[in-house]
């Protein structure tokens, strides 16, 4: 059974004809136009369409940025789209003619992990994806944990520091705040603003720190320069500790890091297990579950979308 898998993100659609075997056989991308839904739509329908020119497209999943209710078709809410209760799922289906399934962007990427890359040997796992936010995906016995009312996984949402730095979702001290590209974007320009010459080894924004952004400082970091490496450090202090909080509650057998930031690769993932083990509870009394950088960087999304729908 073939099916396409779509992510949409709040910069880029991406679309792609998924396999049983989770192999991505064609994939496409264009521009997100956040502020209309019909575009999307559009993009999406033609994608499928022309997909459909060559294979035969039996459902479409849909991984989207946002909190996806529990009849797997409605957008309740979006930060970075204009959704509000949208019924992206049910207008795709009439469009296409097609069985469409919606479901989180973070909670698509995850399943993929689960079923073909990091997590395919184990049963309970936590993936957290680490872009411009941080989502997550929970896996326990084997199934994806969605709650009551389709919003479980939302990690970033976790209160990290009390009456700390506010949130886009209107809240404070989330711990997408200090676990996420966004926050080392505003880690790296507050730091240049107390020390002009603390980024020099990050050439790309030319002096202006309004140009300076997370995937410069992580490529810095990866590159060996001192500030970017200090930066991606304490990135990674609050990856493990959010992952800490996690493990006390579900205990999982794996920790999957993924998104963008990600691609820092050891520079993000050491300091985050040291992190992990320092803030652990029980550490001396219990099995560590290894954190490790996901199989699938920018496609999980596609594939664990076009999975899930394969499978619902």
């Amino acid at each position: 059974m073939t099916t396409v898998g779509v992510d949409i993100g709040g910069t880029k659609i991406a679309a792609g004809v998924v396999s049983e075997e989770g192999k991505l056989l064609e994939s496409t991308q264009w521009p997100t136009d956040p502020t209309s839904p019909e575009v999307i739509e559009d993009g999406i329908v033609s994608a499928v369409q022309n997909f459909a020119r060559t294979y035969d497209i039996e459902a479409v999943g849909v991984a989207a940025c946002g909190f996806v209710g529990a009849d797997r078709s409605t957008v309740r809410f979006a930060g970075n789209v204009a959704w509000r209760d949208h019924p992206l799922g049910q207008i795709l289906s009439e469009r296409l003619s097609l069985p469409v399934v919606v479901e989180n962007d973070a909670n698509a990427a995850g399943w993929a992990e689960f079923q073909f890359g990091a997590g395919r040997e184990v049963s309970d796992m936590v993936m957290m994806t680490i872009g411009t936010g941080l989502g997550g995906a929970i896996i326990v016995n084997g199934k994806l944990v969605r709650g009551a009312f389709g919003g479980a996984g939302e990690i970033g949402h976790m209160v990290a520091v009390p009456f700390g730095h506010y949130c886009g979702c209107g809240h404070e001290g989330c711990l997408e705040m200090y676990a996420s590209g966004t926050a080392l974007t505003r880690a790296a320009r507050s730091r240049e603003i107390s020390e002009p010459t603390y980024m020099g080894g990050v050439r790309t924004y030319a002096g202006d720190r309004s140009k300076l952004r997370g995937q410069d400082v992580t490529q810095a970091a990866s590159d060996g320069d001192e500030a970017g490496l200090e930066l991606v450090s304490h990135l990674g202090y609050w990856v493990g500790r959010g992952a800490a909080s996690l493990a006390a509650v579900l205990d999982p057998e794996l920790i999957v890091i993924g998104g963008g930031v990600s691609r820092a690769g050891d520079v993000l993932l050491e300091p985050a297990r040291r992190s992990f083990k320092e803030n652990l509870f029980a550490m001396e009394n219990r099995p560590l579950a290894p954190l490790v950088i996901s199989t699938f960087e920018n496609d999980g999304g596609m594939i664990g979308a076009g999975d899930l729908a394969r499978r619902d």
